[in-house]
């Protein structure tokens, strides 16, 4: 698709560039005076909670912004694999892959050693994250994201939509209710921003408040949470151009060192026109901010033409366009709970995205850990405040996500000084010089945790079975599930596994049969559907709602090896009667794909298959022998309520 070419113009890419029009402002209306959620801040991690919970019509939320209304241009750019996949969860995925510019290549250029005035290519190479997803890193316009979210959460069974215009001009825990779960501890006092509203105060009191609300965070503020690290003493501008050039790799990201004048970093965006700029500014003084830095756009396009030469930068359009300084700080903890507070105090107060982690925006790292922040506290919310789950799940967010925010920082800092010729805090050199080696290798190095892939959770009741790891040596417990396809029994269709976990708060168990026939009593495949289905201390039959739908709370896929095999044939667990006209499911069960078998490619071991027990967030939790049949049991009575 492209778009773009006779000027930027935001809004909806299936529009076309001559009647597009920008996201309009949505009318004002009133904040509900009680909500169960209410999540403080429009950006990536406030719009994902708020679509994940916009599917539970039994809880009440609100997410409150202080803008007039939806993104227009977009801060962040990159959309990671792993993005893409969560976005796959909302049934979104196809927007974004049409849509995005798609990484393939990288390119390193230096000073001339002929010349040293101009750059010159070192060397071209394929992205390092090829191959770790079915979805390729993409760059779209950070609101087009949004868009799809509030789409989604506009279509959804509650119809949710953000209330734009109020500013939190206060927020207050009463730590006395805390720790009652039917309290509504938090009370937040917003003044409206609009014209017509202007001095007007509106007060909500909510049983969970989620700040989502930026670097500067009034949330985290009102909790008294420290952010910990420091910035460091140097500027880089942003921005989002159409140009014409003589520069070859325009359509590539590039990595660009001069002699003189600093670095640029580039990255095409999407519709074949626009393009990124990170250029290198100078030094900021002791104490200064970017804020500080009397430049402008004209500025940073009169630096990067001179670290462009002898190519030429004809700079049309500057759709958008900061500067920023760079730095790298983390929040002390990530929810209201005092420092080492045991798992059973109840945190009723969360940060998420920017709010607990800052960074330089050059990793395209911030919208990417943001929008899962808010991916594994969603359901973790949704089941606790639905009675399915004990609140000291509600724990394991923090602990979860500071360890992957934590990674990014030191990661950040890494690409921080390796991009810059100029030294930052910290680095005692007089002159740093780019070594575009180090970036590649570095790349190379963090491409799993650049696309996502990689992020791994602590060991915990979350996460274990470690012992049984050898079972599937290419699914990581701690990671997210891996997917790979397999061919649905019923119809012969080829589905990718990993597409079946909806963001819906349910959890998937994945039977993989081995060498005997799952037909046959005697297998260890026929046993343990058994077992889920009639065992009083099957996970199934005790946490799913008295006539409710056998798979919704616990959903069961099985994917088995033999190649004749016939539903029919199969327990009635498998394909199960669902609704209220008792409907087969025909879509649970699948036999290995010929020429990509998921066994081979994840490492399964056939002999004696397994069970692989994933989250809601997608992120692998267990996996067991298939005749653990207690152990499974043992696994979710940690942390469900058994429903009556």
């Amino acid at each position: 698709m492209q778009y773009h070419l006779n000027g930027f113009k935001p809004g909806n890419y299936e529009v076309p560039d001559e009647v597009r029009e920008p996201y309009p402002n949505p009318p004002i209306v009133d904040l509900p005076g009680e909500v169960d959620v209410l999540i403080i801040g429009t950006g990536p991690a406030g719009l994902t909670l708020a679509r994940q919970l916009s599917e539970f019509p039994d809880i009440k939320t609100c997410i409150v912004d202080m803008a007039p209304g939806p993104l227009l241009f977009g801060r962040a750019d990159g959309i990671s694999c792993r993005t893409i996949e969560i976005m796959e969860a909302f049934n979104s995925s196809e927007m974004v892959v049409k849509e995005t510019y798609q990484l393939k290549q990288n390119t390193f250029w230096e000073p001339d050693e002929a010349n040293p005035e101009n750059i010159k290519r070192t060397h071209k190479v394929a992205d390092a994250r090829a191959g770790l997803s079915e979805f390729t890193h993409g760059i779209v316009n950070q609101a087009r994201l949004h868009e799809l979210l509030l789409d989604g959460m506009e279509r959804s069974v509650t119809h949710l939509r953000p209330h734009y215009s109020r500013e939190l001009a206060e927020m207050k825990i009463d730590d006395s209710l805390t720790q009652n779960l039917d309290a509504y501890p938090i009370t937040a006092t917003f003044t409206r921003t609009d014209e017509a509203g202007a001095g007007k105060t509106e007060v909500v009191k909510a049983r969970y408040v989620v700040g989502c609300d930026g670097a500067r965070s009034k949330v985290r503020k009102s909790m008294d949470i420290p952010l910990q690290g420091d910035s460091a003493n140097k500027a880089w501008g942003v921005m989002d151009i159409l140009l014409n050039t003589d520069f070859p790799d325009i359509r590539i990201k590039s990595f660009i060192q001069s002699k003189h004048h600093g670095a640029v970093m580039t990255i095409p965006r999407e519709g074949g026109y626009l393009c990124r700029f990170y250029v290198e500014l100078d030094l900021l003084g002791k104490d200064k901010r970017a804020a500080d830095v009397k430049l402008n756009e004209q500025d940073i396009i009169a630096k990067a033409q001179k670290i462009f030469h002898p190519y030429t930068l004809d700079v049309k359009e500057v759709a958008w366009w900061s500067i920023y300084e760079v730095g790298q700080r983390i929040a002390e903890r990530f929810d209201n709970r005092p420092v080492d507070s045991p798992d059973d105090v109840i945190p009723r107060g969360f940060v998420a995205g920017d709010a607990c982690h800052t960074h330089s925006p050059k990793g395209g790292w911030g919208l990417n850990t943001s929008l899962p922040d808010t991916f594994n506290l969603g359901w973790k919310l949704a089941a606790v405040i639905q009675g399915k789950s004990h609140p000291k799940l509600l724990s394991t967010y923090g602990p979860e996500r500071r360890k992957v925010a934590q990674q990014l920082i030191d990661a950040d800092r890494e690409l921080s000084r390796l991009v810059a010729t100029r030294p930052t805090a910290g680095d005692d050199s007089a002159q740093a010089k780019v070594d575009t080696a180090k970036i590649e290798a570095f790349m190379k190095r963090q491409s799993g945790f650049v696309s996502g892939t990689s992020i791994e959770y602590f060991p915990s009741y979350l996460c274990t079975g470690q012992e049984h790891q050898h079972l599937a040596k290419g699914l990581h417990i701690g990671q997210r599930f891996h997917s790979a396809e397999a061919t649905r029994v019923a119809d012969g269709r080829v589905q990718h596994l990993g597409h079946l976990i909806k963001a819906d708060g349910r959890w998937r168990i994945f039977l993989f049969g081995d060498t005997q026939n799952p037909a046959d009593p005697s297998s260890a495949a026929y046993q343990l559907i058994d077992f889920l289905a009639k065992d009083p201390s099957s996970p199934v039959l005790k946490y799913t709602p008295k006539g409710a739908d056998i798979d919704s709370v616990i959903d069961t896929y099985a994917v088995f090896q033999q190649q004749d095999l016939s539903i029919q044939d199969l327990q009635d667990y498998l394909w199960p009667a669902k609704g209220k006209y008792g409907l087969r499911d025909y879509e649970k069960v699948f036999q290995t794909a010929e020429g990509n078998d998921i066994y081979d490619l994840r490492g399964i071991d056939r002999s004696a298959g397994c069970m692989v027990v994933v989250r809601p967030d997608q992120h692998i939790a267990n996996i067991l022998p298939l005749d653990a049949h207690q152990a499974l049991a043992q696994f979710f009575d940690v942390f469900m309520i058994e429903q009556h």
